[in-house]
């Protein structure tokens, strides 16, 4: 279905992604007191339901969306799944300012594990590019103090890095597969969350404020970018998106003082000045 998409336009689809997980600190704290694998189940069903619609609209048959090799049901459901899982339980052993850094090492994995793709070759200013997009993020979260006691949560957090890495370097490799797949792996993930729910949480009705940020949370950041970033990362300039990336956690920021949960200061001004000189410098090649 996404195959003749250009480089260019879906470049910019990736960038959607970009931009909607920027909302997702924002509706999340809208959910205050829901469990986070709660939170997962409903926000990826929902994403699912919308996928559902979608099909039924444009006249797909889910039959021939969801008849995908195992390998491409396992790199979709675990990414998916499995950087959610990882990434709560890291939350739950580390402390969340700590952990989300670590976190942050994913557009990084992505540079890195593009080098072992076809025709793709690992020039300095990617690196470049990349180093100075996590050093935009270590300035706005700041630096951090590790402990030796939480090192299983920085593992986890770890692990969420070189998941993400993997699932979007490796999509690129299952170019054949149709974006709408995507809608299959929200509903799997969705089913999965809402059994690690059952097993290690207690179910908590959500306010109707609760509600609304749980469906804007499944069209949005877990729903519509997941489909977005497949775009992107099948057709469209890959270490380009990895370090436009690191403005999540900035654009994040700036929404959360928008909404009054937050501040402006220097500090975030030249977190976004490394950032953006991050990412045009990533984006040296196809600038040039």
């Amino acid at each position: 279905m996404t195959a003749t998409i250009r480089p260019g336009p879906a470049t910019l689809i990736g960038a959607v992604a970009v931009l909607l997980w920027a909302t997702l600190a924002l509706f999340t704290t809208w959910t205050a007191g829901v469990p986070p694998f709660q939170v997962t189940a409903i926000g990826f069903g929902i994403a699912a339901l919308g996928a559902s619609i979608a099909w039924v609209v444009r006249g797909v048959d889910p039959r021939v969306v969801l008849r995908q090799r195992p390998i491409v049901w396992l790199l979709g459901v675990g990414g998916l799944f499995g950087y959610h899982a990882c990434y709560f339980a890291a939350l739950k052993l580390a402390p969340p300012l700590e952990a989300n850094l670590v976190n942050y090492l994913w557009p990084l994995c992505i540079v890195l594990f593009s080098a072992a793709l076809p025709g793709e070759r690992l020039r300095w200013f990617h690196l470049a590019g990349a180093g100075l997009g996590f050093l935009g993020v270590v300035l706005l979260v700041g630096g951090g103090s590790f402990a030796a006691e939480h090192t299983a949560g920085y593992a986890l957090a770890l692990a969420c890095a070189v998941i993400w890495g993997v699932y979007s370097v490796a999509s690129r490799r299952f170019g054949q597969v149709p974006t709408d797949a995507v809608g299959g792996f929200c509903a799997a993930t969705a089913v999965l969350a809402l059994i690690a729910h059952l097993a290690f949480e207690t179910w908590v009705m959500p306010a109707p404020a609760g509600w609304l940020a749980l469906v804007l949370l499944g069209l949005g950041p877990v729903g519509l970018a997941f489909f977005a970033w497949d775009i992107g990362m099948k057709h469209g300039h890959l270490r380009l998106l990895a370090a436009a990336s690191y403005a999540t956690p900035l654009l994040s920021t700036l929404l959360l003082a928008a909404f009054g949960a937050g501040t402006l200061t220097l500090t975030v001004a030249l977190s976004a000045l490394l950032i953006v000189a991050g990412a045009v410098l990533a984006a040296l090649d196809a600038i040039r």
